[in-house]
């Protein structure tokens, strides 16, 4: 599986009712919860101040990302994502970076 950083900013449409804003997030919390437990959605951040979300997502592909992972949150109709493809650094050094590998 593939990784992406998403850049997701969520904008309510003007005019939405507080009720609908209400269960559709609640229902985000609720997929975000489930998509972690499948390893779609590997880190999820807010950067202070701001009402946005940066997070670490996984899928095959760029296409099945936005088809069968972020197509199935309830607030993507509100959302405007900015998707960047990932590959591991040769430097990293994260957990998956095997002691005195190359």
């Amino acid at each position: 599986m593939r990784e992406f950083l998403v850049e997701i900013t969520t904008t309510v449409p003007e005019g939405t009712g507080q009720d609908e804003i209400d269960e559709r997030r609640a229902a985000e919390a609720v997929r975000a919860r489930e998509l972690a437990a499948s390893g779609r959605l590997a880190r999820l951040w807010r950067p202070v101040g701001e009402l946005r979300s940066i997070g670490i997502w996984r899928a095959a592909d760029e296409a099945e990302l936005h088809e069968k992972v972020l197509g199935t949150l309830p607030l993507r109709p509100w959302m405007t994502l900015t998707v960047t493809a990932l590959q591991p650094h040769p430097n990293d050094p994260g957990p998956d970076r095997a002691e005195g590998a190359p």
